[in-house]
């Protein structure tokens, strides 16, 4: 669905009546007014912020994975209503992915896209230090930390909040839908069909993932792990170590072949992650694994790398070594369907007197399955913060409402679908 450029921006530019409370009664509404009403319920977007930090939802544990969404699906409730349209896809092995669309009062429709999945095993809330204590960082602004709160639970609180307050404007607003989903640190293994058929089936897909310090994400990294394994022969590493050929030895001549791939200054990573092998310390070694994570920009590198780890030998051909490659995302890049996008997108945070950078980062997300579609996304759409992944993961609480204010005058600013002309 498009729209003419007039349509795109007069849901944005006439302000709205506003109660001495705060509730906007009627009229369409500016995102400077958006963010006014978001700075009023702060403390509720925290508050549920908080209670999605609280509970526990490592990719691993499909038990904490479901109670996790079902928290998730009974704040979108609480803060929505029930939905018009709600689908809860099995995950298999995977946590399961749930869609909920709200149907608008304009033709538009767009898709926000939150995974609830975290990289924290279950049983890290009880070990952090400092956790709900809002506390000062060194550039002396308050911070809150959490497992999994800048990575991405931040984003789905915003997500929900940004729909409410658009709704409460008074302006026209787009169908929405909601995909949430268990498996993005993973690799969205289950999730990836209903994340690509869910874009095609809208004007614009807004991911809610973190921000790169305020900035969207225009442009990701592909990503891949090939594990590879080395098959060798075991002997009695005393008695008769010259029948023996060694798995690990073979797999660490592999690997170091493997990291001189990497052409950084191309944006091509390689880093082996994970390294297992061997069954006793007296014995040659007759098996051994690597999992190895390789970023790229391009389809280019994508081709090199490809080819380059074909050719590696090994000095002892009596070791077979196999690769097993899993290229899960391909890179993202700022196309001609998502420059639009991004425009409107400026064009709000201009309204909240501020500039809205974008940028190239080498984290990969779902973003990427929908732009290597040639649809229109933009990603990085929700917290500002930083320490993805790593111990005491913040976000800055004071930064909440112009973020949600900022989704929310998007959302206006689609109510009649995206212009591309």
């Amino acid at each position: 669905m498009t729209a003419s450029p007039a349509d795109t921006t007069t849901s944005a530019t006439t302000t709205s009546d506003t109660t001495a409370s705060g509730v906007i009664t009627s009229g369409t509404i500016t995102a400077h007014a958006l963010t006014g009403r978001a700075e009023q319920v702060s403390s509720l977007i925290v508050e549920d912020i908080l209670t999605l930090v609280g509970q526990e939802t490592s990719s691993y544990d499909l038990p904490a994975l479901a109670e996790g969404l079902d928290l998730l699906r009974d704040l979108a409730v609480q803060r929505l209503g029930e939905p018009d349209h709600e689908h809860r896809h099995p995950g298999g092995a995977c946590g399961d992915i749930l869609t909920l669309t709200y149907t608008g009062t304009a033709p538009g429709h767009v898709a926000l896209i939150g995974h609830y999945d975290t990289v924290w095993p279950t049983g890290t809330l009880s070990t952090w230090e400092g956790w709900e204590q809002p506390h000062t960082g060194p550039e002396g602004t308050e911070r809150l930390s959490g497992p999994g709160i800048f990575d991405m639970k931040t984003g789905l609180a915003q997500g929900i909040w940004a729909l409410k307050l658009a709704r409460e404007s008074g302006a026209p607003v787009p169908t929405v839908t909601f995909l949430f989903n268990g498996d993005e640190e993973i690799g969205s293994l289950s999730s990836r069909p209903v994340i690509e058929e869910t874009a095609q089936n809208v004007d614009a897909t807004l991911v809610l993932e973190p921000s790169a310090h305020g900035a969207v994400k225009t442009s990701r990294k592909g990503s891949a792990i090939f594990k590879v394994t080395a098959t060798g022969i075991e002997s009695h590493a005393g008695l008769a170590p010259q029948d023996g050929a060694s798995a690990i030895t073979a797999l660490a001549e592999f690997v170091l072949a493997a990291t001189k791939i990497a052409r950084p200054d191309a944006g091509t990573t390689i880093n082996p992650g994970v390294f297992h092998g061997g069954s006793g310390t007296n014995v040659v070694a007759g098996k051994a694994t690597a999992n190895i994570d390789i970023r790229v920009t391009s389809e280019a590198e994508q081709s090199r790398v490809d080819a380059e780890f074909t050719a590696i030998t090994v000095s002892d051909p009596r070791v077979d070594i196999t690769i097993a490659r899993d290229w899960n995302r391909p890179p993202m890049t700022l196309g001609p369907a998502s420059a639009p996008l991004l425009t409107l997108a400026r064009e709000v945070a201009a309204e909240q007197d501020r500039e809205l950078p974008d940028t190239a980062v080498g984290g990969a997300s779902d973003a990427n399955f929908v732009a290597a579609l040639g649809l229109p996304v933009l990603c990085g759409m929700g917290a500002v913060g930083d320490g993805a992944h790593a111990q005491g993961e913040f976000i800055y609480p004071d930064t909440v409402p112009a973020q949600t204010a900022l989704l929310a005058g998007l959302l206006t600013r689609l109510a009649r679908g995206l212009s591309v002309g």
